[in-house]
Parts: C-alpha cells; sequence; structure tokens
C-alpha cells in the first residue's frame, strides 16, 4: 500500500480494537483482498484481524456472506444494498465484531451510466446493528479505484469503531 494515510489509520484501528478486546472482518470484492492485506502487513493485527473474504463472484457473496440473490438480481452486485448485506454476512459468518465490505467498479472495464468505473460501494457494521453504507464515485486508473478503495474502507472503520467504544 503506498498512500501515507492508511498507515496511521491502522495505527487507530489497532489501538481502538485491542483496548476494546474486539475482532475484526472484511468482505471484499473489487479490492481483491487489498483491505486484508493492508490490516495484516501490521505486525500484531492477529490480535484484532479475524478473517477476511474475498468474494469476486455473485455466487460467493451468496454463499459465503448469505447475500440474497433476489437482492443482487434487484439491486445488483454494486449497490449499498449488497454492500450492507455483505458486512452483515461476514458478521454472521465469522466472530468479530466489526466488519467492513466492498464492492464496485474498478475499471477499465464494466461501467455503465448508472454505475461508471469508479463506483464503490461499501458497508460497515457491528455487531448487533444496523450496517452503515456509502457509494462513491473515484476518478483513476484501476489501482487508483482500488487504493482509494481499501483507504475510504479502512477510514469507513476507524470512524465506525471509534463511535462505538
Amino acid at each position: 500500500m503506498t498512500d501515507p494515510r492508511i498507515q496511521p489509520l491502522l495505527l487507530q484501528l489497532s489501538e481502538q480494537l485491542t483496548q476494546q478486546n474486539r475482532m475484526l472482518v472484511t468482505a471484499e470484492s473489487c479490492t481483491g483482498g487489498g483491505v486484508a492485506y493492508a490490516i495484516t502487513e501490521m505486525p500484531g493485527s492477529s490480535e484484532w484481524f479475524e478473517r477476511g473474504f474475498v468474494t469476486y463472484s455473485n455466487a460467493a457473496k451468496q454463499e459465503q456472506l448469505s447475500v440474497p440473490h433476489e437482492l443482487i438480481a434487484r439491486f445488483g452486485a454494486v449497490s449499498e444494498q449488497v454492500a450492507a448485506a455483505m458486512a452483515l454476512g461476514a458478521l454472521q459468518h465469522s466472530h468479530a465484531d466489526f466488519s467492513v465490505a466492498v464492492t464496485g467498479v474498478a475499471g477499465p472495464d464494466g461501467g455503465t451510466e448508472e454505475k461508471p468505473v469508479g463506483t464503490v460501494c461499501f458497508g460497515w457494521a457491528q455487531r448487533g446493528a444496523e450496517a452503515r453504507t456509502a457509494r462513491v464515485v473515484f476518478d483513476g486508473n484501476r489501482q487508483q479505484v482500488r487504493e482509494l478503495s481499501i483507504l475510504a474502507a479502512l477510514q469507513g472503520l476507524a470512524d465506525l469503531v471509534e463511535n462505538s467504544g
């Protein structure tokens, strides 16, 4: 990870999750495990990172995270509704207390007028609560969109954990 903003977020997450004795799970599509990779680059992350799901296909989202087929059919895999279902499903299929989910169109192909390349949807959840979501359209090439998505996923997670404790 080259973005200098990632390391401070990881330090913040590490401190807060360790203090709260809580664990984190990731559910990723367009980032291909990049959020989990960034987390596990940090020594000691095994104290607060429980597991990561890379659910690139719709079938994987359904099988590993229990995302309803009807939700994907109605809203598309790149939607806030699916991101929320991914975040909640990750909690359901893990022992973690917090989750982050990322699904999007990193490019260079696959965009539509409604969901252009760079469209990324996020879901963040805490066990026992509703998920919160965001939809962002990032500028840049595939690598830039993925790195900005990792940064946004971690920032949203840091905000959620900070406000929970």
